[in-house]
């Protein structure tokens, strides 16, 4: 069962989306929250939540704020934006913050649940709308650096979990945590991961991976 989070200060639109991803029998609502802070402290009590669905303007702590702490906090989470505005500005900071998708608030359920798996298969979901914009923002960038060169290390998908969590500044006992592993299988995939990319340190794993493209 795929947890969901909702972080909406109007009641009347947070139940709205709470009806549209229950017709889904694939999510379960885990949280519904008012506020970027009143989720982060959900989060600490129990971070078990595989996608939130965040408002951008909230009182007390606003949805990019929120972002960007969980991001760092709880990187494996994923964070999809949700909200009716649609111009550029906010749709770069809340990429930039951490989220992987821009969802309008207007959008069907059938758009939202596949949006959900998008997010948790790695993709980037957006409304239509929003990815024309985040196409303009793209093509009047200044020119893209040269690619990354991709090498194969060879990790495995915990690994990689593992070290996209280090990149973070994380502590092994916040991974373990996070991950809902034991702090030993922590400490043996470091030492794997330190083996398979040639490093013997945190800060040493993080620039070849980031240089081979794994980051």
């Amino acid at each position: 069962m795929i947890q969901i989070a909702i972080v909406e200060d109007i009641t009347r639109i947070a139940e709205a989306l709470k009806a549209k991803i229950l017709l889904s029998p694939d999510f379960k609502l885990k949280f519904i929250a008012p506020n970027g802070a009143e989720i982060i402290q959900l989060l600490e009590q129990d971070h078990n939540v595989d996608v939130i669905i965040m408002d951008i303007n909230m009182p007390v702590m606003n949805g990019i704020e929120a972002t960007t702490l969980i991001s760092q906090r709880w990187p494996q989470i994923k964070i999809v934006m949700s909200s009716v505005f649609d111009d550029e500005q906010n749709l770069f900071d809340a990429m930039m913050a951490g989220a992987c998708g821009y969802l309008l608030k207007d959008e069907v359920p059938q758009k939202i649940h596949r949006s959900i798996f998008e997010a948790l298969e790695g993709g980037m979901p957006m409304s239509a709308m929003i990815a024309k914009k985040a196409l303009q923002l793209i093509r009047r960038s200044a020119p893209i650096e040269q690619e990354k060169s991709s090498i194969d290390y060879h990790l495995t998908e915990r690994e990689t979990e593992v070290l996209e969590q280090l990149s973070k500044g994380l502590t092994y006992d916040q991974i373990a945590e996070n991950l809902f592993i034991s702090y030993g299988t922590v400490r043996k995939h470091v030492e794997n991961i330190y083996r398979k990319l040639g490093v013997n340190n945190r800060t040493g794993a993080i620039d070849t991976a980031q240089k081979g493209g794994i980051l």
